[in-house]
Formats: C-alpha cells, structure tokens, sequence
C-alpha cells in the first residue's frame, strides 16, 4: 500500500521566503504567517515531525497521548482541523486508518497525505505476531519503538517538507541531521548497554506487541504478548501456556504499561514469581507537553533503561545521553 500523495504548491510568498531563509530568523520565535500547516496522529510521530519542522510549521496530533490508537475514533471537529491541514502525517500499517479516512474526506485537494510506515516497510518485511496475525491481514505496525526507524521516519518528513515548503529546506535539512545524529547517537547506546544483560537475557514479555520491529534489530527475543489481536485478555489456555513458558525460560520481568493497566499480567507474575514492571509505553511520551523528556527521544530511551535494567543490565551510557528536542516543539499535543 503507497501513501497518498497529492501535488502541493509552494505556499509562501517571496517576502516571506526572504524572511525565512537563512539563518536569521530567531529559533524561538512563533510560527510565521501562513506556515504549513501540518496535522500528525499519534504523539512519537508529532514529535518526530516537530524535530524537523522546528518553529517553521504548525503542527497539530490529533491522537490523545495514552489513548489505543489502533481502536481511536477521531471526534467529528477533527474534521475541521484536516480541512485546513496542508501536510497530514499517519503512521499507515493499518494502525489509524478512522483518522487517514477522515484526512483524505477532509483534507483540501492540494494537501500532502502520507503514510510514513507504508513508505520505509516493505511489505516483504512486514512483521506479523500474536497482537498482528497473518490471517487477519494487518502487520505489526509499531516501527517507531526501532531507532532505525525512527530515522527513516525522519527522512521521510524531511523530504515532504522540502517539497512543499523548499524555502525552509536549509532549515528542516539542519534539524534533520541533528535530530538523526541523536537518533544514532541513541542506538550506539542501546548496543552498549543492552551487552550488560545476562546471557540470553533480552527477553521479553509484554502487555502488546509493541517491539517486534526493534527486537528484530537489535537480537532481542519476543516471547509473547498479553494483548491479543482484538484487544481483549487473552483465553485461560494461553494465559496457562505463557506461564509455564515464563517459568521454563527463568523470565525475571514481565513487562506491563502504565497507559493500560493488566491484571493477567499480574497473575502471570504472582504465579511465576517474576517482578510485573508496569511502566512501559509505545505511544505516549514521558511527562507533559513541554517537558524536557517529552519527545520521541525520551521515550524510546525511558523504555530501553526501563527494559535493560529490568532484566538486569545496566543502563548509564543511555542515561548519559542528550534527548533533548534539537528545535523548538512547538506542537499541539492531545492529552
């Protein structure tokens, strides 16, 4: 499945592209008249595209942080914020098709629709698992918890934003390079500190189906997922089936989310012995908007200090790093 892509014109005027080239525009300032206007959906990718576009866009996530965004239902005044959208970013896979129907419903004839995930996946690479069946046709979607990815996922911005703002090329092209040299920056940590786990430690065993992508990366194994493919608790038998495979392969955590709270994972844990971690998250960033954790960065490295400590490695070179914003975000963020 390709991306939408509609054919979009330059939308400033030569005053305002004298204005903004360069680099003498104060990086604090806001978002000038008419700037792109940019609508985005669940929070990973607002941040990401808030890294790039710095305070040269507007940009608006429609999907509340903390909400399952395979089951969101946009509310109706989403309508109204696609109709003046000029750029429309979805993560595509078929995790948020209500929200891409509505952008291609509402969005003007001349609006950018992407689907960055059906453009840096091909379908031969597709990941199907417990929580994502083969059967049913829709592969795990979940790129973003991949540092790889989430590169690709910058590029991709990037190239969009070139095309439709190239004004601020110069700009977005700067905060792109930055943003990735900390993306990699990122996963030399994880490689680093991931090396502390006990031998045949990176297991693991969590609340949904989150991680297949970046487990495939970086030799981590995925046991099992709680969370099955129609978002209700899984049947006795399986629970019985992950318990007796938490016993026999000695799983010291089991990991739960602090969005979706699991009572079977606790039972899992009571009856294995196994410490219940409930503080992961795939999609909704540490703190609040305008903290200094509350980006893609942080929360990829809030969930790999939280896995490789869990399972008994240390974590000080993530730790160290620099997740920090490298522009001003300046995005609206539904909570």
């Amino acid at each position: 499945m390709s991306p939408v892509r509609r054919p979009a014109p330059v939308l400033c005027s030569l005053a305002v592209l004298a204005a903004l080239t360069g680099c003498g525009a104060d990086q604090g300032s806001p978002a000038p008249d008419g700037a792109v206007r940019i609508v985005s959906t669940v929070a990973p990718i607002t941040s990401i595209v808030a890294n790039v576009v710095g305070d040269r866009a507007v940009v608006t996530g429609v999907v509340p942080e903390g909400t399952n965004s395979h089951t969101f239902e946009p509310p109706p005044q989403i309508a109204a914020v696609m109709e003046e959208a000029d750029v429309v970013f979805v993560n595509g896979l078929q995790l948020e098709e209500p929200t891409f129907d509505l952008a291609k419903a509402n969005a003007p004839e001349d609006a950018t629709i992407v689907k960055i995930g059906d453009e840096v996946l091909p379908e031969s690479e597709y990941i199907y698992d417990f929580s994502f069946p083969k059967e049913e046709g829709k592969p795990n979607p979940h790129l973003w918890t991949d540092p790889t990815y989430g590169i690709k996922y910058a590029d991709v911005v990037l190239e969009t934003m070139v095309a439709r703002d190239p004004g601020n090329a110069d700009y977005y092209t700067a905060n792109h390079a930055a943003f990735v040299a900390r993306a990699k920056a990122l996963s030399e940590a994880l490689r680093t500190d991931q090396a502390t786990i006990p031998a045949g430690g990176k297991q693991l065993l969590t609340y949904h189906d989150a991680y297949a992508y970046f487990a495939k990366t970086y030799g981590w194994q995925v046991i099992g997922a709680v969370q099955p493919s129609n978002f209700d608790d899984p049947q006795p038998r399986e629970v019985a089936r992950i318990i007796d495979q938490v016993k026999e392969r000695k799983v010291p955590v089991i990991f739960g989310s602090e969005v979706f709270p699991s009572t079977v994972l606790e039972q899992i844990a009571a009856e294995t012995g196994a410490r219940y971690e409930d503080t992961l998250r795939d999609d909704d960033l540490p703190g609040g908007p305008g903290d200094p954790d509350h980006s893609w960065l942080g929360l990829m490295r809030f969930d790999y200090v939280t896995m490789i400590e869990g399972l008994g490695g240390t974590a000080g070179t993530l730790k160290a790093l620099d997740v920090s914003d490298v522009a001003p975000d300046r995005a609206d963020y539904p909570q």
